[in-house]
């Protein structure tokens, strides 16, 4: 048995059932929406050319307000909160705009920290989304946050623009990443006990099923573009699969014996559970996706190892203090969760943050470069900002 100081563990308890109860969502108007994309009526090989992403937090945004992660709960946070104004102030909807505490479409998520793909960038994505809010509503899609299901969404950006790239990322609130974190999260405070167990149980249960939708959602993606003029040649279709945003046990830089993790780190995870996340549950839905991918004849886009050496804990990276600054070369490149409850909000925990938006942001445009088919995977290089990402087979 690993002992615990009681005084912590019960803080610590605290803590996370407040997380519990503050609903964390992980692995997440059209005319706002298409923004710059201009009024006159456009579509395949005319008007501006367009990529637009879809699906969920893990490609709307989500924690883009962070650049890494900081134990310092005033001003900027050691500069890593970008929505600081001055002294106690702070206004999300700088990183967010009318989307914060909502959808969470961040100024450098992915679609936008892509880099010059295309003439106009469009985000429909939604933190918290399910494959059914991608769907059509008349075959089955389902508003979220009062807004109509995305594929309805897609019908107006396709008709102003010509669409060349639509990326994908979905699968992960299906599948119930949230209640995974939170349930790892009570196993490593309260129960003195691991959940890879039982947690892989319920994903083998609930696989097919969440795959099933991810290629319905593909199937409504064609059909919207069909009915707006385009053949399945003139655009490419990305899908993407998750990173791991934390390490493998031995190399997280905090010891499991005591309430660093937690406190101090962020990450409050057995190795046993923490390796599980990693080798398993990761590249058991990246390679479902891939053959989803396969299946539908569009690109994949693995992310499985993005965030290599740059997740919440890892040995590789720093938490940003007053005298280590906020970087892309040192910080952390995922959302810790916040114990404290005293930075933003909980649903931003365990995404890529700001420089981990940079970084996928330079994979989906290496991507876009490589033939529409091509399926590749997206690796950081340790020591590098989002310029050293490249691209590798897909595993």
């Amino acid at each position: 048995m690993i002992g615990f100081r009681n005084a912590s563990k019960n803080r610590a308890a605290r803590r996370v059932r407040r997380l519990a109860g503050a609903g964390m969502v992980v692995p997440l108007a059209v005319s706002a929406l298409v923004g710059g994309a201009g009024t006159a009526v456009a579509g395949p090989g005319a008007g501006p050319t367009a990529v637009v992403s879809m699906g969920d937090s893990y490609i709307s945004g989500e924690a883009g307000r962070w650049k890494g992660n900081s134990l310092t709960n005033t001003g900027s946070r050691n500069g890593t909160d970008r929505a600081w104004v001055s002294g106690s102030t702070y206004d999300p909807a700088k990183v967010y705009g009318g989307t914060a505490g909502g959808c969470h479409r961040s100024d450098s998520a992915e679609v936008k920290s892509a880099g010059p793909i295309a003439d106009v960038s469009v985000n429909l994505a939604c933190s918290g989304a399910v494959a059914a809010n991608v769907f059509r509503a008349s075959n089955g899609g389902v508003a979220i946050k009062g807004e109509a299901p995305q594929a309805d969404q897609l019908a107006a950006v396709a008709a102003a623009n010509d669409v060349k790239v639509i990326a994908l990322s979905i699968g992960g609130n299906d599948l119930g990443f949230a209640d995974i974190i939170k349930e790892c999260a009570y196993d490593f405070v309260l129960w003195n006990s691991y959940c890879y167990d039982d947690q892989q149980y319920d994903v083998d249960q609930k696989i097919d099923g969440v795959m099933a939708g991810v290629g319905k959602s593909v199937d409504e993606i064609r059909a919207v573009m069909r009915g707006a003029g385009y053949t399945d040649s003139s655009y490419r279709i990305v899908l993407q699969s998750y990173p791991s945003p934390i390490p493998r046990g031995a190399e997280n830089r905090y010891p499991q014996s005591d309430w660093s993790r937690l406190n101090t780190g962020g990450c409050p995870f057995w190795n046993r559970d923490s390796d599980w996340a990693r080798d398993s549950l990761v590249p058991q839905l990246a390679n479902r996706l891939k053959a989803v991918a396969a299946a539908k004849g569009v690109q994949f886009l693995d992310l499985r190892d993005m965030l290599q050496g740059r997740e919440v804990c890892a040995t590789a990276s720093k938490q940003v203090t007053s005298a280590v600054p906020a970087s892309a070369k040192t910080s952390e490149w995922a959302r810790w969760i916040d114990s404290s409850e005293t930075q933003g909000l909980v649903q931003e925990s365990m995404h890529p943050n700001h420089f981990g938006q940079l970084a996928v942001g330079r994979c989906l445009a290496l991507a876009v470069a490589q033939p529409a088919t091509a399926g590749v995977g997206c690796k950081n290089t340790a020591g590098a900002d989002q310029s050293g990402m490249y691209l590798s087979p897909a595993s």
